[in-house]
């Protein structure tokens, strides 16, 4: 498996060489669209990008949990958390490989 990591630099690029706005136009624009996702989550609504993928904030209640090494009880509290779920589309893509 690849060690590559896409950052908002390689989005900034892409978008430079894809569509052809400046590089300072490029990075405000993903910055702007990565703002508008994370804005839409911080209010607990969902986002679906078609063909890619579903972002939710589910909600966790508060729970007991066990340290595995001493097995004593520790109460875990109550928290959101971000769940990413993939479209049909993305898991036939990732599981056919790299290129595809």
């Amino acid at each position: 498996m690849s060690e590559k990591t896409l950052t908002r630099m390689d989005l900034t690029e892409a978008v430079f060489r894809e569509v052809g706005l400046s590089r300072n136009e490029s990075a405000d624009l993903v910055e702007t669209v990565l703002q508008h996702v994370s804005d839409a989550l911080v209010a607990g609504e969902t986002v679906k990008i078609s063909s890619f993928g579903t972002f939710s904030v589910r909600a966790k209640s508060a729970r007991v949990g066990r340290n595995p090494k001493t097995g004593d009880e520790v109460p875990i509290s109550p928290r959101r958390v971000l769940t990413f779920r993939p479209s049909h589309l993305m898991k036939d893509r990732v599981a056919a490989g790299a290129g595809k």
